[in-house]
């Protein structure tokens, strides 16, 4: 039984992300969204973080996914700093795709203007937020966790379930999927029993 499949029709509406737009990512797996997201795009990736984290990233952590050269990272003293960091970057348009932590929730002001940002300058906005919270100027929203896999692959990363929970440019869905590091290619994977 093979469990890598070409991707679906309905998956290749919603992913890749939406050009020019901002979107948004929650649950266990958001930081694998990211870098899959990061590995899609052509260009540096910024990656903007509040300093008081106690998490941080690892670039070369994430070099199944691309080159860490590419990865610029913004340490920011707040979520308002971020914010004016992302918007800025977004406009200017250099860096393909903006990636930001949120903390805490932002205003639809916010939010409108970060699209302005990225629709100005041509570029990508994804936002990493806590489950639960998002913005209504968000494009589309996704919640993202490792699954259980019944069939490992040594070779691949963790199978991972995305679901679309909310999309203004079509419909909703959920799918199985995962990242071959050989290939850096992510895959659709059939439910088991399919």
């Amino acid at each position: 039984m093979s469990y890598t499949l070409f991707m679906m029709p309905d998956f290749a509406k919603s992913f890749p992300l939406r050009p020019t737009r901002v979107h948004e990512v929650c649950g266990p797996s958001a930081a694998s969204f990211a870098a899959v997201c990061g590995a899609r795009t052509q260009g540096p990736v910024l990656w903007i973080r509040e300093v008081w984290r106690p998490e941080s990233i690892n670039p070369l952590g994430l070099s199944i996914f691309f080159d860490p050269s590419n990865l610029l990272v913004a340490q920011v003293k707040d979520q308002n700093e971020g914010l004016a960091v992302a918007e800025e970057a977004l406009r200017d348009g250099s860096t393909p795709l903006v990636i930001q932590d949120i903390s805490e929730p932002i205003s639809l002001i916010q939010g409108r203007r970060l699209q302005l940002s990225a629709k100005e300058g041509k570029s990508t906005g994804l936002c990493i937020i806590p489950d639960g919270m998002g913005s209504n100027a968000a494009e589309s929203r996704w919640h993202c966790a490792p699954m259980f896999d019944p069939f490992p692959q040594p070779a691949d990363s963790t199978l991972q379930r995305w679901e679309l929970i909310k999309n203004k440019s079509g419909t909703l869905g959920s799918w199985h999927v995962r990242w071959n590091t050989a290939s850096r290619r992510l895959h659709l994977v059939s439910a088991t029993g399919e």
